[in-house]
């Protein structure tokens, strides 16, 4: 003990002088610890911490003195979040078509279970023959949920553009989804007869989203020419092959002003969380639940992959690196 009343004790490695007489408690005390929350070593020994009140200090104790610090950095809260297009907003980032279902009962069902607020739905005639049959509207309700009129099936832009009109007379939507496929065995967009179409259209006051190509060029001629939304195929329609070039759907993201949304290929969720993990709006899909063992657990599926990816991509993910890095940081190493 020294002259001025005082010990010499190491704490965590560093010398101390402190008042003698004091308790491990009284000790915790003064460094600004609170003695419930931290666990002492006292000369290799660990101090049960009901004594840390009784048990005194002495002159050349060394002791260790620890706390639980987190693994990771603290983190703003994630609100929710939404998404606009042509001016109408949804909470869902999820769009479902109504095609490959076994009955419209099921198909109904699975859109519950998805969360979706938009539907794809193909345009056909009608049914003259049996005019009493049951419609799709009798099952999802066009009031509650978006319809989105497409012309799957349609090979040049005057099939595209007449399908679009009669869907417009029928419902009144000017929202629309086109799509002119190349050839019936890839069903890949031909580019030219799109980006004519979607000229027409944008003149006639539709407002269409635009399924063609994973190519960022393409994609900026048909926002110029007036699409309200690109939507570059994942992989071939029904394929379920999932997204085939991250790098270009990447650079679609980053170069468009309207919202994007993948299309076709998606065949399980993770394909879903990456598509929104690449920052994409929305995912578009219909076979992957469709033909699903339980399309309502996939469609379930497939709404919360969504969700999850759309929050990862909000988070930012980490960096990535050659070699290791540990999580629990170094300083105050035992």
């Amino acid at each position: 003990m020294h002259s001025d009343g005082t010990i010499t004790i190491r704490v965590n490695g560093e010398h101390r002088r402190i008042r003698d007489g004091l308790t491990l408690a009284d000790l915790a005390a003064e460094l600004g610890l609170e003695p419930t929350k931290v666990a002492v070593e006292r000369n290799l020994e660990v101090v049960p911490r009901s004594t840390l009140g009784v048990v005194k200090v002495e002159d050349g104790d060394e002791l260790e003195i620890v706390h639980f610090v987190g693994g990771g950095d603290h983190a703003a809260p994630v609100t929710d979040d939404t998404w606009t297009v042509a001016g109408k907003t949804f909470r869902s980032r999820l769009i479902v078509g109504t095609g490959k279902y076994k009955d419209f009962e099921q198909n109904a069902a699975a859109l519950e279970a998805s969360g979706a607020e938009i539907v794809t739905v193909a345009v056909r005639r009608v049914n003259v023959s049996d005019p009493k049959a049951p419609m799709l509207t009798d099952y999802i309700d066009p009031r509650r949920i978006t319809y989105l009129p497409n012309t799957a099936g349609c090979f040049t832009a005057e099939e595209a553009i007449r399908t679009l009109r009669l869907a417009r007379e029928a419902g009144g939507w000017d929202l629309v989804k086109l799509e002119v496929l190349g050839e019936a065995r890839t069903l890949y967009p031909d580019m030219v007869e799109t980006l004519r179409a979607t000229e027409v259209l944008a003149k006639e006051g539709f407002k269409p989203m635009v399924y063609c190509v994973d190519d960022p060029i393409a994609a900026k001629r048909l926002e110029d020419a007036g699409a309200v939304a690109i939507m570059p195929l994942g992989a071939p329609i029904g394929s379920g092959l999932g997204i085939q070039n991250r790098v270009t759907i990447r650079l679609i993201v980053e170069g468009a002003k309207v919202p994007v949304i993948v299309d076709a290929g998606v065949g399980t969720a993770s394909d879903a969380a990456i598509a929104m993990e690449l920052g994409c709006d929305g995912v578009l899909m219909n076979t992957a639940i469709a033909e699903a063992k339980d399309p309502m657990l996939m469609a379930a599926a497939m709404k919360a992959a969504v969700e999850g990816g759309r929050l990862s991509y909000r988070a930012g993910r980490m960096g990535i690196r050659r070699y290791a890095d540990p999580s629990s940081p170094l300083a105050g190493l035992i």
